[in-house]
C-alpha cells in the first residue's frame, strides 16, 4: 500500500512539475495587440458618424503621420467646440468588436497579453471594463477646466516598437498583432507580426505580414507562431 502510495505521489508530482514547465515556458511569450480596428471599432470613425464631420473620419490608415493626424483633430474639435465630454458620450455607447471578448479571454489563457494603443487613457476605460481590463500602455490628453482638448501626451515616441524592444530586453518573445501603419514598426520588431482585417494599402506595402480576416485565423496564427519561435 505504500509503495503504491509513493508510486502515485511521484506521478502526480510529475506531472504537476511538466505543468509548470509547460506554464514556464508559455510565460516567455508576451501577446501585444493594437485595440481600435482590433479588439473594438475605431473611436474617432464612430465620433465623425455621430457629429457629422467627415473630417474626422482620418486614422492612421489614411495618415499614417500621427502627430499630423491628432494635429488635425485637435484643430476640427476646437473649431467645432467639442470638447472630451462630447466624445466621452459617443465611447459610452460603444462595445467591443463581434467575437472580440471571446478571443481575448481565449489569448489570456495563453499568453501574457498587452494592448499596445495609440489611443488614450480618458478613451479607454469604458471599453477596457467590457474587456475584463487587460493591461493597457496608451498616451494622455491635455484637458482643459471646460473640458475641451488642447493637447497631447505621447507616452514615449513610438511607443508600440518601444515597448517591444524592452519585452525583448528582458528576455520575452512576442508576437504582435495589429491593423494599420502605426501598427507595423511593432509588428517589424516583434519576433512574429500578424495583420488583422488591415486595409490594401497596407497589405501591399506591407506582404511580409500574414493577413488574417476572423478571430479563429488569429487564433490560428498565435498558435501557429507560438510553435516556430
Amino acid at each position: 500500500m505504500l509503495d503504491y502510495l509513493c508510486k502515485n505521489s511521484y506521478i502526480v508530482f510529475l506531472n504537476l512539475h511538466l505543468t509548470h514547465l509547460q506554464h514556464k515556458e508559455n510565460s516567455l511569450e508576451i501577446a501585444c495587440l493594437d485595440l481600435e480596428g482590433v479588439l473594438v471599432p475605431e473611436i474617432w470613425i464612430n465620433f465623425s458618424q455621430a457629429t457629422g464631420i467627415t473630417e474626422l473620419k482620418a486614422t492612421t490608415r489614411d495618415i499614417p503621420d500621427y502627430d499630423a493626424l491628432m494635429r488635425q483633430r485637435l484643430r476640427i474639435l476646437k473649431e467645432h467646440k467639442l470638447g472630451l465630454p462630447d466624445i466621452q458620450a459617443v465611447i459610452a455607447k460603444m462595445g467591443p468588436l463581434d467575437g472580440a471578448k471571446d478571443f481575448i479571454a481565449w489569448l489570456r489563457e495563453r499568453f501574457q497579453v498587452i494592448i499596445l494603443s495609440d489611443t488614450f487613457y480618458e478613451f479607454a476605460a469604458p471599453l477596457m471594463r467590457q474587456l475584463d481590463y487587460p493591461t493597457l500602455f496608451c498616451n494622455r490628453l491635455v484637458v482643459a477646466g471646460s473640458g475641451m482638448v488642447t493637447d497631447y501626451i505621447l507616452r514615449q515616441k513610438d511607443q508600440k516598437k518601444e515597448s517591444v524592444v524592452a519585452l525583448h530586453r528582458l528576455n520575452f518573445r512576442v508576437i504582435a498583432a495589429g491593423d494599420s501603419y502605426n501598427d507595423t514598426n511593432m509588428l517589424k520588431e516583434a519576433d512574429a507580426g500578424i495583420l488583422f482585417r488591415p486595409p490594401q494599402n497596407v497589405i501591399d506595402e506591407f506582404p511580409q505580414f500574414p493577413v488574417t480576416r476572423t478571430y479563429l485565423e488569429l487564433q490560428e496564427a498565435f498558435l501557429r507562431n507560438s510553435k516556430e519561435l
